[in-house]
């Protein structure tokens, strides 16, 4: 009988993209076949992420949890951001955890997994030429990473300090990975990367100098390759040319994630984050100017240290003038051994929370207007998820989720669909052709 695996994986696609390595792994070279059930599991694994608030009181709540329904002889596993910046304080904290494993050394979790109380957590390993095992959750869409680390310095961020400096993948390796995938059946490719417009910058040994739009141009001739995603660009390296590749390139969706974190030019300084409010409205115009039906999601943090009325007020002039169709917003949380941690210039609890309301509140009258001008409109859609109330949904090529009656045979097909009803995160519709 195989072995039993239990993973949970938390946090941004990258993680799943690690869960999927591991899971690759110990499938090849352990036996392990994946359970949903955590009392049978012969490992249990969690994939921890350091950027959401509170990440450490979540950590050992679920370790809590693992250790009470664990069966006996059951292996603990941390793993991911939080893994790599707590390290031994982890098994200290919770001595029945049998390893922990850093998000930069995903690849040694055979190794890691016959060690007891191993800790290898080291962000300076390069896992950028590895050649991991060839696992995937849907057979319809191939998550690929395109770069690893972060080389930027936001004040606010745990990244670089959990994920080591930013080494770009080599082209080839990339490459090769999205044909296997395509060969498959995938017909989308989502690329990951902290700032995968700065892909090229830096490899870890000779290779070719391709930058991100070569590599968008690239891949995009893949046979069986029809869609590619991405996330997330960096608003600062957004120059014209990858702009005018991602309009005029038929392949890439028309979808663009761009983290505003702040409209206003002094917290986006106090951020460190290279740009000013006026650039990111001047990427966002001369991105519509060539594609005016571009769907633009973001990130925002309110309450920043230091962060004024007048500055928020800048938050929400840009949410007027731009419209996002997503947001992810957040107030600020400190994030430990961030240069903003040690800052003491703090917004009032109330008034951050009051903020938070008011830029929700104001995406959803946004979102409720535009929402209204997709009824009746067709869209392609590409379906991937069967649901259980016997709809069928996918994506449109702008990253709109649209459901229809259907059953399997609809999954890895596309399929244009006329929208009937319309919510704010789903809209409804009948196929069409």
């Amino acid at each position: 009988m195989s072995k039993k695996l239990f993973i949970e994986t938390l946090g941004c696609a990258m993680n799943s993209r690690d869960s999927e390595h591991m899971i690759a792994a110990l499938r090849e070279k352990e036996g392990y076949e994946t359970t949903d059930d955590l009392k049978s599991a012969d490992l249990i694994l969690i994939n921890t992420c350091s950027v959401r608030e509170k990440p450490v009181a979540k950590l050992f709540s679920e370790l809590g949890v693992f250790n009470k329904k664990r069966k006996e002889g059951a292996k603990i596993g941390v793993c991911g951001c939080t893994a790599s910046h707590l390290g031994e304080e982890i098994i200290k904290k919770a001595p029945y955890v049998s390893f922990v494993l850093g998000a930069r050394n995903v690849s040694k979790i055979t190794e890691v997994l016959h060690k007891d109380r191993a800790v290898e957590v080291d962000i300076n390993y390069d896992e950028s030429e590895f050649a991991f095992d060839e696992f995937r959750t849907s057979p319809y869409k191939a998550y690929i990473n395109i770069s690893i680390g972060c080389d930027k310095s936001c004040t606010y961020c745990i990244v670089p300090k959990t994920r080591g400096d930013e080494i770009s993948i080599p082209t080839e390796l990339i490459l090769r990975e999205a044909k296997r995938a395509a060969d498959g059946g995938a017909k989308e490719l989502f690329l990951l990367g902290q700032n995968v417009n700065n892909y090229g910058r830096r490899f870890s040994g000779e290779h070719e100098k391709v930058n991100f739009t070569e590599l968008l141009r690239r891949l995009s001739k893949i046979e069986g390759i029809e869609r590619i995603r991405f996330t997330s660009p960096h608003p600062f390296h957004m120059d014209d040319e990858f702009i005018e590749e991602f309009a005029k390139n038929p392949k890439i969706c028309k979808s663009m994630h761009m983290p505003l974190q702040s409209g206003s030019s002094k917290v986006l300084s106090d951020m460190k984050r290279g740009y000013t409010k006026e650039w990111f409205l001047n990427r966002v115009e001369k991105l519509r100017s060539v594609s005016p039906d571009v769907s633009i999601s973001t990130d925002i943090i309110v309450a920043f240290p230091g962060e004024s009325d007048e500055d928020f007020e800048d938050t929400l002039d840009v949410m007027r003038k731009v419209r996002f169709d997503q947001i992810f917003s957040f107030k600020y949380s400190p994030r430990p051994e961030t240069e903003a941690e040690h800052y003491t210039n703090v917004v009032d609890e109330d008034v951050a929370s009051q903020r938070l309301t008011t830029l929700q509140n104001l995406h959803t009258e946004i979102l409720d207007e535009k929402n209204k001008t997709h009824l009746g409109k067709i869209y392609r859609v590409y379906f991937e998820d069967l649901n259980q109330d016997y709809y069928v949904s996918g994506r449109s090529d702008n990253n709109i989720v649209i459901k229809v009656k259907g059953s399997d045979e609809l999954l890895g097909e596309f399929r244009d669909v006329k929208i009937t009803q319309i919510g704010r995160t789903i809209l409804s519709g009948e196929v069409v052709g």
